[in-house]
């Protein structure tokens, strides 16, 4: 087996380097979220649903909701729909961060920014 020189495993490791194995980076954990989109422009007449996929990664169990900071939600499923609240016209934060189960947020999180008409 060949040896990479430390410098160069360390460079590449500073990097985000892509050839690490998707399991290394699940071990890491994610959050995506589908809907809605950083930026969107929802309309405070329609129920609005976010939509996500979270790999809670080392110590997640679950995820909460925020909205402008404020806990909305708990959610076990780690994929689907949550429906929001109704929310007032402005610019709101809508965050989802995974927490452990004493419910402590573990400081894995997403949030998208979006403005209600």
């Amino acid at each position: 087996m060949r040896r990479l020189p430390a410098f160069t495993l360390l460079l590449a490791l500073m990097s985000g380097a892509a050839w690490l194995a998707p399991a290394a980076l699940a071990a890491e954990g994610s959050i995506t979220i589908d809907s809605p989109k950083d930026g969107a422009k929802l309309d405070a007449m329609n129920q609005n649903k976010l939509v996500y996929a979270v790999v809670p990664g080392p110590g997640g169990d679950h995820v909460h909701v925020y909205v402008d900071g404020k806990e909305t939600g708990i959610l076990r499923q780690l994929k689907g729909s949550y429906t929001l609240e109704t929310l007032a016209a402005g610019t709101h934060e809508i965050c989802i961060k995974v927490a452990n189960k004493a419910h402590v947020p573990i400081g894995l999180q997403r949030c998208v920014t979006v403005s209600v008409e």
